[in-house]
């Protein structure tokens, strides 16, 4: 792509250019070296756009109903004339490496709307609830003038905390009857939240949902919240029969209002960057010792006489990374 290339696709993202969006987020998606360098140079252009977005994370147990809860307030969303962008991650097959659920058909209704943008991606192997290049699907998107970016997480517990790094506002979403899920996996998810919703809260389910709320806001009670000067709530909803969602888009305004209010929001902002930065600068040396045929053609080596020698692993592995390092500095 020539530089000339470079600058159309931009302008037409400025102007929200469907197409031109979904190219841009399948360049940061890609693998392939020639369309990497490209990213890079598109992402550090629209990085100098100025950006007035709210970013939130909807994370949970699979089967909360995250799609739905999603769709149900993005029309929420909508009445207020906001753009909104989802970007919906989901599982990786270790078999193929595809989208477990890539196939399925989701927030069909919210698709259509033409302030909507939509976006399912596979997560990539990526344990953090999120794929390798959501940061910069997130930059394309705000370049493109949507002020509301919704991130629906793959839903795996504890390793959500990748999401949580790099968006404003951290939800959580949860089915009825707390369980085992106050005492076990979700505890490290439970104390990242900034609000909880109880979803399902209908016909059968609804005196279940009103017990798992006070559930929660008790176990909430030896937790410190993250952000400063605010309570988790914890709410109740039904996004099969809208109910409630209203409340929820009204929570989450308020706390986008007190975070722009304390200055959390641009502090919180800052912080991410330098997490970003701290994750990029290990991925381009991982990425460097696995295209570098000498390093791997050793490892290879010592792969197959490992169990002939009196060295440890460990001794192993500080050699081969001093012997890379040492050919790093002969080469500058």
């Amino acid at each position: 792509m020539k530089h000339q290339e470079i600058k159309d696709l931009i302008e037409k993202i400025k102007y929200q250019d469907r197409k031109a969006i979904a190219n841009a987020i399948t360049l940061v998606e890609s693998k392939k070296e020639e369309d990497r360098k490209i990213a890079e140079l598109l992402i550090n252009q629209l990085s100098s756009i100025e950006k007035k977005s709210i970013r939130i994370a909807i994370s949970g147990p699979p089967g909360a109903g995250k799609s739905t809860f999603i769709e149900a307030l993005g029309f929420e969303i909508l009445k207020e004339n906001r753009n909104i962008a989802v970007l919906a991650i989901d599982p990786t097959s270790s078999l193929t490496g595809g989208s477990i659920l890539g196939d399925k058909t989701r927030m069909e209704k919210l698709s259509r709307n033409e302030n909507a943008f939509i976006r399912p991606s596979p997560s990539g192997m990526n344990l953090g609830g999120v794929n390798r290049s959501t940061r910069e699907s997130i930059v394309i998107l705000e370049s493109a003038g949507f002020d509301t970016i919704l991130i629906e997480t793959v839903g795996v517990g504890q390793a959500e905390t990748e999401a949580f790094e790099m968006t404003d506002i951290f939800l959580v979403l949860l089915n009825p009857g707390a369980g085992d899920e106050l005492q076990g996996i979700k505890r490290g998810i439970i104390e990242l939240s900034d609000i909880l919703v109880v979803n399902k809260s209908d016909g059968d389910l609804e005196a279940t949902s009103r017990s798992t709320v006070l559930d929660y806001k008790n176990a909430l009670k030896l937790l410190k919240p993250r952000i400063n000067d605010w309570k988790v709530p914890v709410l109740s909803c039904s996004a099969l029969e809208l109910k409630n969602i209203d409340q929820c888009w009204i929570t989450l305004s308020e706390l986008r209002k007190h975070l722009e209010k304390t200055g959390q929001l641009i502090t919180n902002r800052e912080k991410q960057k330098k997490l970003w930065l701290d994750k990029l600068t290990k991925e381009k040396l991982i990425e460097q010792i696995e295209n570098d045929e000498d390093f791997q053609n050793e490892l290879e080596m010592i792969k197959e006489t490992l169990s002939d020698k009196s060295k440890s692993v460990k001794t192993e592995a500080s050699n081969m990374i001093e012997n890379f390092l040492n050919k790093l500095r002969r080469q500058k």
